[in-house]
């Protein structure tokens, strides 16, 4: 039988890494851990460590995550392992690197923040009694509540908000044409309110810039002196912060995108396709509209509860 030089190749890999690489201390211990951790699984599966196969190094990340370790820490376990892989090849200590075609363990998406519609509400019934407040600068509250009720009645990105076009204000009917990435247009649907909103800020738009002698001819609908020519995305973000702390609402978990995410969530709340909310959102892939399907959880529960037969049948027996 082969002797097991295990622990002398891990040393081997260290001063290299030391000598050659630079590497701190503080990595150097971490390595070795990896690969002690690594080496005293392998030896419980009978396997040499300068011996594993892929298959063996797939069922150590598999061990892994049956031990409660996240995505981060096996992806962190993987790297020593390839660095110390990629050395035995270098070194010609074994004829492959079976490291090579083993996948990087994948972060779960994390949820997005979300909005009830309670706190929704509350945004735009202030933004709406603000709007209506005489002097002062009018224009820019009106300017807010058509950006709310077009951002929550669409869903568009707020790229896409700040650089709508002035001929929006043209348009009659129920819809918007909205240009998103890859300059693929959507026709997106607005409310009533939405419309609204547009309607009375396009009317004072027009009227402030007569009273001040000046062209109402920006080529935006919402227009800035800045170099891009329309509203950065940071000065709406920041405006709406401040509306959500009047509202009273936790500024840190209000922001454009996060409004973007109630209008997904409270669509699928309310029994909308996955599909046309992937279509509204502009989503090319439908595993990027899938991070909002945790939503549906206590709908469908509630949904199977109420229509399955055997569910109609267990409450006719109590």
């Amino acid at each position: 039988m082969a002797r097991d030089l295990s622990r002398a190749r891990i040393e081997a890999f260290l001063e290299m890494m030391s000598a050659e690489r630079g590497a701190a201390a503080n990595t150097l211990s971490s390595y070795e851990r990896d690969l002690d951790d690594l080496h005293g699984f392998l030896a419980g599966q009978q396997v040499r460590l300068d011996a594993a196969t892929p298959v063996d190094l797939r069922a150590y990340i598999a061990h892994l995550a049956g031990q409660g370790f996240k995505a981060t820490s096996q992806a962190r376990r993987l790297s020593a392992m390839r660095q110390f892989y990629k050395f035995l090849y270098a070194e010609g200590l074994r004829g492959d690197d079976p490291t090579g075609v083993l996948d990087t363990p994948k972060k779960a998406r994390s949820l997005p923040k979300i909005m009830s519609v309670e706190e929704v509400t509350r945004l735009l019934s202030l933004a709406e009694a603000e709007a209506q407040l005489p002097g002062g600068d009018r224009l820019g509250r009106l300017r807010m509540l058509a950006l709310l009720e077009l951002l929550y009645a669409t869903g568009m990105r707020v790229s896409e908000l700040v650089s709508l076009p002035a001929r929006v204000l043209d348009q009659e009917g129920r819809f918007l044409s909205v240009r998103g990435k890859g300059n693929k247009e959507r026709l997106v649907p607005l409310s009533k309110a939405a419309i609204a909103a547009l309607k009375v800020y396009g009317t004072e738009k027009a009227a402030d810039a007569a009273a001040a002698g000046q062209p109402n001819d920006s080529a935006f609908l919402f227009p800035s002196a800045g170099k891009l020519g329309y509203l950065p995305r940071q000065v709406f973000a920041r405006d709406l912060k401040d509306l959500a702390i009047r509202a009273g609402l936790t500024p840190s978990k209000i922001s454009p995108h996060v409004m973007r995410h109630a209008f997904a969530s409270h669509l699928l709340q309310n029994g909308a396709d996955l599909r046309v909310v992937q279509e509204l959102l502009g989503h090319s892939d439908i595993s990027t509209t899938q991070i909002y399907t945790h939503v549906l959880d206590e709908r469908l529960r509630q949904l199977v509860q109420t229509h399955h037969p055997l569910a109609k049948q267990a409450k006719k027996r109590d």
